[in-house]
């Protein structure tokens, strides 16, 4: 299948350092490359791939120290796909919305995943009107607030099997991997962090919109030697701060759409210590790769029994349902629903129509 991948041009595929949406969308174009599809990435020029890329600016704007209107570069970049469009039987789009104008009156076979969150009370009025969008979620809870959206199915995020190595120590801090902003609550883990009577490692990027709440809120929080603030840091270095960790403290605030941070611990053997909010039931299996919360209270026990999980159990939780294998096969059934409308798409049991009876927290 000739697929094309449009990544957004924040961060290189794959990312240097802190990045979501790029992570994955690198993952699944090397995937799909493997599985002997010809695949085209549209991504910044700094990206690396196995695939052909065509650039869409020279390096990525997060960290260009010249870059200063985003939405001119997205531009350009649309503008290369529409030029390229027939060379494809598919156009996957990961740039949110940006492109239903131009999709809404081309000729073309494409499907966008949504990888942001979507109780935002803007999108209504817009989904209404581009409610034909055909878009794939990350997570069932992400849908909640979009029921009218033309979802194709939910595929959960999966990592190359191999990129996170299993660590079988039990760990002697508790690690935190994020942004800085109030909804991923970094303050709350230290305070757990500080219930417990245990080390913290804070590997945290911090964006100008939440430069204010760091330096009021964490900042002053950061005055004691068992906690350490570490910086960004991206792959491999993810691996051995994640699987040196005794476990992932995940105290978010919003519901998250998927929460990627939780699967790449799990790849390591980690469990996670999670609030119970968005997509965190669907990820994390209660009590088998980590604990779910409601209260600082309850993740300061969950901290407690940490020992009695399987470090294992954790890593083989994450073989079975969180691979990019899985991610890929299940967006090619997507991808060929949508090319030849000829069935409604089944896989291995984690797309959505099998998702909503039986969800991945299974062992």
């Amino acid at each position: 299948m000739r697929i094309a991948q449009v990544a957004p041009l924040f961060e290189s595929v794959p990312p240097k350092l802190y990045g979501g949406t790029e992570r994955v969308v690198s993952w699944l174009t090397e995937e799909l490359v493997r599985l002997g599809h010809d695949v085209t990435l549209f991504a910044s020029g700094d990206s690396m791939t196995t695939a052909r890329l065509v650039p869409a600016c020279a390096e990525s704007l997060r960290l260009s120290p010249v870059s200063v209107d985003d939405l001119a570069h997205h531009f350009v970049l649309m503008e290369h796909v529409l030029r390229l469009k027939e060379e494809f039987d598919i156009i996957h789009f990961h740039i949110d919305y940006l492109h239903y104008p131009l999709s809404k009156r081309e000729r073309y076979t494409h499907v966008t995943t949504l990888h942001g969150r979507l109780d935002i009370p803007d999108l209504v009025p817009l989904y209404d009107i581009y409610g034909d969008m055909p878009v794939v979620s990350i997570s069932n809870a992400q849908r909640d607030p979009l029921p009218q959206a033309n979802w194709q199915g939910t595929v959960h995020h999966g990592i190359p099997k191999d990129n996170y190595k299993f660590h079988r120590g039990s760990g002697q801090y508790l690690a935190f991997l994020g942004r800085t902003s109030p909804e991923k609550g970094l303050d709350r883990a230290i305070e757990i962090a500080r219930a417990a009577g245990m080390p913290l490692k804070i590997a945290a990027k911090i964006d100008k919109a939440d430069q204010e709440y760091f330096d009021s809120c964490i900042r002053p929080m950061l005055n004691s030697s068992d906690v350490e603030f570490v910086g960004e840091v991206g792959f491999p270095q993810k691996n051995d701060f994640l699987g040196n960790a005794a476990a992932l403290l995940f105290p978010i605030s919003w519901p998250e759409p998927f929460g990627l941070v939780m699967i790449e611990a799990m790849a390591c053997g980690t469990p996670a210590i999670a609030y119970q909010f968005g997509a965190v039931p669907e990820v994390v299996a209660n009590e088998v790769t980590g604990y779910i919360v409601s209260d600082v209270a309850g993740a300061t026990e969950a901290v407690k029994k940490i020992d009695r999980l399987d470090r294992k159990k954790v890593r083989k939780h994450f073989e079975q349902h969180f691979t990019a294998d899985r991610m890929a096969k299940e967006y090619l059934t997507i991808y060929d629903w949508l090319t030849n409308r000829k069935k409604t798409p089944t896989s291995s049991g984690v797309l959505n129509w099998m998702k909503l009876t039986s969800p991945s927290n299974t062992t």
